[in-house]
């Protein structure tokens, strides 16, 4: 679909009260998740900590982009298919094109229930480093907040997302035959295998030859080059909204990161952002408010509530800026919740089963 006929869509909202308080109705899930939906929700009135752990963990995933490649090599796991640490150019979200245009640096929350665990536990899954490999992290002396930022904010996401996985299951306890009580706040507050992706958006250098390896459009008419089209696999994505900076106007130099970037109050170029696919096949911009958090449903959710709550395509579009009007960069924040390795998903299937096999196609 062409850029110019994309539309924007208001997600729908919650407040963090409302979730605390079980007063989501079946309806606003329905809404939010259900057949006809977006497939994401929104949730206002966070803690107040929240906006500065955004700010300063958003302002780091360009600070660390912007260390040396000796230095990001170092920080790499090839054992782990490179889904612990950094990664760049080692994706293919389209047959035949390595995603070149994004930095990702992957975490393992496994600390948000033991703060000793690196990694998920190896029992029983000897051959699956993507999860059970240990964390690696930047030198504290280069970037002093970058661990502790990301460890706090993951926590404050995942324990919302509790939040929204308890109302969920209310929901598919009334209307899905054999559903298990509390099944999905169980996943994802027990969960040793919940990822974390601090993701940095380079500058677009070259408005004329992104979108595909060849400069080609594909089936989203070029508009997701900064990240393609694709369904998350696990069950609640939570998604900070994105920091948009001017890596000229304010370089981001690893000796001096020891706050948060200068942010622009919106992306210069108002078409950038993320952008869903919705069930009709109409493709709509959703903007994800500063002070809030966002809830995507994902593939493994989609399963557990035998699709009465759909995952839906997603992709980025990158921001396009006329020469000499900056170096935009986009910076945002996904932490994916996830079963356990063993938990099942759907009958005879394990949640590692599901998982090898995106893996597999995608990396």
């Amino acid at each position: 679909m062409a850029s110019d006929s994309i539309k924007q869509a208001q997600a729908v909202t919650v407040s963090l009260k409302e979730l605390i308080d079980g007063a989501i109705s079946f309806d606003t899930l329905t809404e939010a998740f259900g057949p006809s939906s977006l497939g994401i929700i929104v949730v206002k009135d966070l803690d107040s900590r929240f906006q500065q752990l955004r700010a300063q963990v958003l302002s780091n995933a360009s600070y660390l982009a912007a260390l040396s490649n000796d230095e990001l090599e170092s920080l790499t796991s090839p054992a782990a298919k490179y889904l612990v640490g950094w990664s760049c150019g080692k994706e293919t979200l389209r047959s035949g094109h390595f995603d070149t245009l994004k930095g990702s640096y992957y975490v393992n929350c496994a600390f948000y229930q033991d703060p000793s665990l690196k990694g998920a536990p190896s029992e029983g899954f000897p051959e699956f480093p993507e999860y059970t490999a240990p964390n690696v992290w930047p030198d504290v002396e280069k970037l002093p907040t970058f661990r502790s930022g990301l460890e706090e904010l993951c926590t404050l996401i995942i324990d919302t997302a509790v939040l929204v996985a308890r109302a969920c299951d209310q929901y598919a306890e009334t209307n899905i035959e054999g559903y298990q009580a509390g099944y999905l706040e169980k996943v994802v507050k027990s969960s040793l295998t919940t990822k974390a992706r601090l993701l940095h958006y380079f500058p677009t250098t070259d408005n004329a030859n992104v979108g595909t390896a060849d400069g080609n459009a594909d089936a989203a008419g070029g508009d997701d080059d900064w990240c393609a089209t694709h369904l998350d696999h696990g069950c609640l994505t939570g998604l900070t909204s994105a920091m948009f900076v001017d890596e000229d106007a304010s370089p981001p130099l690893p000796a001096s990161s020891t706050g948060p970037l200068p942010e622009l109050p919106a992306s210069p170029d108002p078409k950038a952002g993320l952008y869903i696919q919705s069930r009709t096949g109409e493709v709509v911009k959703v903007n994800i408010p500063k002070d809030c958090l966002a809830f995507q449903t994902g593939e493994t959710l989609q399963l557990i509530t035998k699709g009465k709550f759909r995952a839906v395509p997603h992709f980025v579009k990158g921001a396009k800026v006329p020469p000499g009007k900056g170096r935009i960069a986009r910076n945002t924040l996904a932490v994916f919740t996830q079963p356990n390795l063993g938990e099942s998903v759907e009958e005879g299937k394990s949640f590692a089963d599901f998982a090898k096999e995106v893996v597999e196609r995608t990396y």
